[in-house]
């Protein structure tokens, strides 16, 4: 519990480069996870050099800007994503009704900062600005939504940014990707991120060419986040857009799972959490399935943990998304 406590409130470690990748708006692990982000931000534990988006609408920019603004790191950019089919949604659009969220006069609740949201880069394009200027081997992309722009990011050409191709400017600058991704133990499972995209989850799979690190389906539904926490741990701010999103998403409030807050905390401060499968390969088949076959040439791997392991998890998620920001 000390190592727990003190890595929480702010004991300094290795600062690293973290680009997240969302789907921000298809369910409320997404904003926890970022929430999680902007604090680790501001302890000076990572550099969030973007938040890029996978999810189709104008409202998930607005509602990234929303937070930006809200915790006070307005300089973190935003890429859009290149999505124009809906994906498929279990609950309501929380980007929307937090953005467009009004007090009793009328007013809205939360602020933004950017004016005009179509002068925002595409993903794509702001990977390979941000990438060409980082040092080489120093960024970890944390993904926990579609593969959509990963995939796209593979096929560019040179341009002003950089002279080397997307998988030359993957291999030289990302030191790992980190994606909330698939199921291990059900092979016939076709998991939510994966079935949304799966020409470009299996191109991902096939040509990365740094390591994967998978933390699957089964993992975050070990790890659900309490509801009695949403209701009761956040009084210190009258008005919370994690909170509100919670809500929004699933107006009976229920245990979550925490799926996308996995990834996160494998990215960031592992410690003893998390239990990893030897190398191996992941294939995943045109049904949206992920097969896993362990092969000592190969760079993929995934994330499992022990019910003691879980506890533990929990207990820090609770710590981190209720702390003040």
């Amino acid at each position: 519990m000390i190592v727990l406590l003190s890595t929480i409130i702010g004991v300094q470690a290795e600062r690293m480069n973290i680009i997240f990748e969302t789907d921000m708006g298809n369910d409320v692990d997404d904003a926890l996870a970022i929430d999680m982000l902007y604090k680790y931000n501001r302890q000076g534990r990572i550099n969030l050099m973007a938040v890029m988006l996978n999810k189709e609408g104008e409202f998930p920019p607005r509602y990234i800007d929303l937070l930006n603004t809200w915790y006070k790191q307005k300089r973190i950019p935003i890429g859009l994503s290149p999505r124009a089919g809906q994906s498929m949604v279990a609950g309501a659009n929380y980007t929307q009704v937090v953005c467009e969220k009004k007090d009793e006069k009328g007013k809205p609740i939360y602020k933004h900062s950017i004016k005009d949201y179509s002068k925002l880069l595409p993903a794509v394009m702001l990977y390979r600005k941000l990438l060409a200027k980082a040092e080489d081997a120093s960024v970890t992309i944390v993904s926990v939504g579609f593969s959509t722009n990963l995939a796209l990011l593979l096929d560019t050409e040179a341009d002003e940014y950089s002279l080397l191709t997307g998988k030359e400017l993957i291999a030289k600058k990302v030191k790992r990707l980190v994606t909330m991704a698939g199921h291990i133990q059900n092979p016939k499972f076709a998991e939510y991120n994966v079935v949304n995209d799966v020409k470009a989850c299996q191109r991902v799979f096939a040509e990365w060419p740094t390591p994967i690190y998978m933390s699957p389906f089964e993992l975050g539904l070990q790890i659900c986040y309490p509801a009695h926490s949403i209701e009761n741990d956040f009084t210190w701010a009258p008005h919370h857009p994690i909170v509100d999103s919670y809500k929004a998403y699933l107006p009976k409030i229920e245990d979550r799972p925490t799926w996308d807050l996995t990834a996160v905390l494998y990215a960031i401060d592992p410690q003893q959490f998390f239990n990893i499968s030897p190398a191996g390969r992941v294939v995943v088949t045109n049904e949206g399935y992920t097969h896993y076959t362990q092969d000592a040439s190969g760079n993929h791997y995934y994330l499992s943990v022990t019910p003691e392991q879980a506890k533990s998890i929990l207990a820090y998620f609770v710590k981190m998304v209720t702390a003040k920001y």
